[in-house]
């Protein structure tokens, strides 16, 4: 390996606007088209953006320029990079697990997140065969019935996808990451402008401009509030190890801190434009705004199909969804590989090695959606809470107490990684690099010619940025919410071990419960959802 501070074993970026764009890439992701345009109108438009700018400014741009720092300095993985700064700062080796926590997380969420853009390639597909010409609602909806409830088909995209990222991963930093995100960036913002231009004949493109930009502060609440702080934090990629090996690979000459901003600009930009390029394209449908995978694969594509050239956009619209998720997806995997690169692997053994145990991974989450939707990883209730429930209990249950919720193992991933991992390895980012790296190492790599804004940005991420993300975490594990009062204890009903007492096949006779409610038990239906939601991913 080579031991020169200023060069990592697996290469440097071509130039400063190589990086921008391979970090871009990471940031830019599905969260930023089905996720924070309708946040932002559902919540005081132009208020929340100003609001969200603000977030990005003190707890975006200061954390992920200590990712990028740690990175830079470390020149390795970011398991070996957490273990080389630890020793150099005469601390602990256990804040190598830092990083990887941050490699773990990466690995888990690249196991579902090909599943869902394996729905993306699917919908390339449907749209461009003209499925959705003059759909209807319901038409919709039985297309994507019909993909959620058919393992195979959603297997079969899910290694698709899982086979491109691979084959650009294992081409390594110059030949495949950078070459690939020399093409797919450009190219996504060029599908990106064609859009919005797209929407700008639709009719309802000052419909669409007024849901996301009209100023309505009565609308900015608490809740809406820690919604942009959280956003503001997962959007850039924080946490999960990707920020991290993409800084191993940045210029040492380059300036981290004007680089971290033109990525939050940009981060920002694709977001507002996805909002502009698909609302008024719903609005002139009169179709009601949503998010997450409802608005992209039955909303949208209602829209689309009711619209003079619709094959053709709503096409071009799912393969930039397709990139989006391709040039994240690529940064997912890269450091768990070149963990095992610097352990003596060769490239391509080590990425196929971790690209088949990520997609073996996702087939939990591909059985989730259909064959396996019933058992649930985690059950809680206003009493209590259990693990790995079958299916037969857990109808019980939610038949009885409306108030149960359950994780399948979609979910869970989901949910480990965007409520707990990446939270808590964005804390220990900032405290990292704010308490315990020597500030002289630290200043040298920032290299901040004005010193006042050094000592602002130190200031922010030794103690706001920690603070913010306590928060985030607390609201994103639902550990704390504003305003919340003390929950009634439900009785018997929503008590796992109700259902566990019971006889083996009788798990599924709710009427052997008495509910708190006088609805009886059998016309209570279960909680399922044919719709997963995901959290903050990307």
């Amino acid at each position: 390996m080579n031991k020169d501070s200023n060069n990592s074993v697996h290469g440097i970026w071509g130039s400063r606007w190589i990086f921008i764009l391979a970090a871009t890439g990471s940031a830019v992701g599905l969260g930023n088209i089905w996720k924070f345009p309708y946040i932002a109108g559902e919540n005081g438009g132009g208020a929340f953006v100003l609001f969200y700018l603000g977030c990005i400014a003190l707890i975006g741009v200061p954390v992920m320029m200590a990712e990028i720092l740690i990175g830079r300095r470390g020149r390795m993985s970011p398991i070996n990079s957490m273990a080389k700064l630890a020793k150099e700062a005469q601390v602990s080796r256990r804040w190598g697990y830092l990083g990887i926590i941050g490699a773990l997380a990466g690995f888990l969420i690249m196991s579902f997140y090909s599943v869902v853009a394996g729905w993306a390639l699917y919908y390339v597909y449907k749209m461009a065969s003209g499925a959705f010409v003059g759909a209807s609602g319901e038409t919709a909806g039985g297309i994507w019935q019909a993909l959620t409830s058919d393992p195979l088909t959603l297997l079969g995209w899910h290694t698709v996808f899982t086979a491109l990222v691979v084959v650009v991963v294992a081409r390594g930093v110059n030949r495949g990451l950078e070459l690939a995100v020399r093409i797919l960036m450009p190219l996504l913002f060029l599908l990106l402008i064609l859009l919005v231009g797209y929407a700008l004949t639709s009719g309802a493109f000052a419909e669409g401009a007024a849901f996301l930009f009209n100023f309505d502060a009565s609308k900015l609440s608490t809740d809406a509030a820690l919604v942009a702080l959280g956003h503001a934090f997962f959007t850039l990629s924080l946490g999960m190890g990707a920020i991290m090996a993409y800084g191993a690979y940045m210029p040492h000459k380059v300036s981290i801190g004007s680089t971290t901003l033109v990525i939050g600009f940009l981060d920002t930009l694709v977001a507002l434009a996805a909002g502009l390029a698909i609302f008024p394209v719903v609005f002139a449908n009169g179709l009601e705004p949503a998010a997450g995978p409802g608005l992209m694969f039955q909303t949208l594509p209602i829209a689309f199909g009711g619209m003079p050239a619709g094959v053709l956009f709503g096409t071009l619209f799912f393969v930039l969804v397709v990139f989006a998720a391709w040039s994240s997806a690529i940064s997912l995997l890269e450091p768990a590989v070149a963990w095992a690169v610097e352990k003596g692997f060769k490239r391509w053994v080590a990425t196929v090695a971790v690209g088949i145990a990520a997609w073996t991974l996702g087939i939990l989450s591909v059985l989730s959606l259909n064959d396996w939707s019933g058992f649930k990883v985690i059950v809680n209730t206003p009493n209590d809470w259990g693990l790995f429930v079958d299916s037969a209990t857990w109808q019980a249950l939610a038949a009885a107490c409306t108030s149960a919720t359950g994780q399948t193992w979609f979910d869970f991933f989901d949910y480990l990684t965007s409520s707990i991992m990446l939270p808590l390895g964005g804390l220990f980012i900032a405290i990292f690099v704010g308490w315990v790296m020597k500030e002289t190492h630290v200043r040298k790599e920032l290299a901040m010619g004005n010193f006042k804004l050094y000592l602002v940005w130190r200031a922010v991420v030794r103690i706001f940025s920690p603070l913010a993300i306590l928060l985030v975490f607390a609201y994103s594990t639902g550990l704390w919410k504003p305003g919340e009062t003390v929950e009634v204890k439900a009785g018997a009903e929503c008590e796992l071990a109700t259902y566990a007492a019971m006889p083996e096949g009788e798990a599924v006779a709710p009427v052997m419960v008495t509910p708190a409610s006088d609805v009886p038990v059998e016309e209570i239906p279960a909680q399922e959802s044919d719709v997963p939601v995901l959290e903050e991913q990307q």
